[in-house]
């Protein structure tokens, strides 16, 4: 994490503890930034666990929050404490990749004895492949020939690929994988996949275009394989 976002992060759990006061239980990083591996590009991922969400106290942190999301492109969610259990199973693949990658910055950890039903996890693992799949599907056929679109929407895939890959190997073999190691270990073994899935990081890094239409295509390949996949598990 560069010192920028550590000091932006500070400003506002400041910020967050002055407003909020006592309804404020815990605040947790999670994503790139939790485990230490953000790219310039990278949002701040933060939840703030609340007792209650008040409407003056809010306010008063609306323009911290404003700041921070210019400044470090902080993405706040806001949770009350009695909905942590619902919104993991609601959202259970989001919430299983906070469980893998997350750092507690203020008060206790709400995730730290979460179960998320094995039966939501899948359900909702299929549901977020199939959904990938419908929106490049649509995105390509409004934006084929415009080189700098399709590489935005390779860099926009690559997260919920990877988080898929991650949630779809700990479903398989109980084994818990970064998610961006997941995906390489998914594709290995299919040369054009592998290329696909080292494309992918350079395209995010460097928004290199010439190359992104054969990676999206591969995107979709890899992402109804996994499905096919999660479709088979018990």
């Amino acid at each position: 994490m560069t010192e920028n976002v550590e000091r932006g992060l500070n400003d506002f759990l400041a910020a967050a503890k002055s407003a909020l006061g006592e309804r404020l239980v815990s605040v947790v990083l999670f994503g790139s930034a939790a485990e230490g591996r953000m790219r310039a590009t990278s949002d701040v991922n933060l939840i703030l666990v609340l007792s209650e969400f008040r409407q003056d106290e809010v306010e008063r942190l609306a323009p911290a929050l404003r700041m921070a999301r210019a400044a470090i492109r902080l993405e706040p969610m806001f949770l009350l404490s009695p909905e942590v259990q619902a919104a993991a199973e609601s959202f259970a693949q989001k919430f299983s990749d906070i469980v893998r990658r997350r750092r507690v910055l203020y008060g206790p950890d709400p995730f730290a004895s979460l179960e998320i039903p094995r039966s939501a996890q899948i359900f909702r693992l299929r549901q977020v492949l199939l959904n990938l799949t419908m929106r490049l599907r649509e995105s390509f056929a409004q934006q084929a020939g415009r080189d700098d679109q399709i590489a935005l929407l390779v860099a926009e895939s690559a997260g919920p690929l990877r988080t898929s890959a991650a949630a779809l190997a700990e479903l398989e073999t109980g084994k818990r994988q970064q998610p961006k190691e997941a995906l390489a270990e998914f594709a290995h073994g299919k040369p054009e996949w592998t290329q696909a899935v080292a494309t992918i990081s350079e395209i995010r890094e460097q928004r290199a275009a010439a190359s992104a239409t054969p990676v999206l295509f591969a995107i979709l390949d890899i992402a109804d394989a996994m499905r096919r996949r999660a479709e088979k598990l018990p």
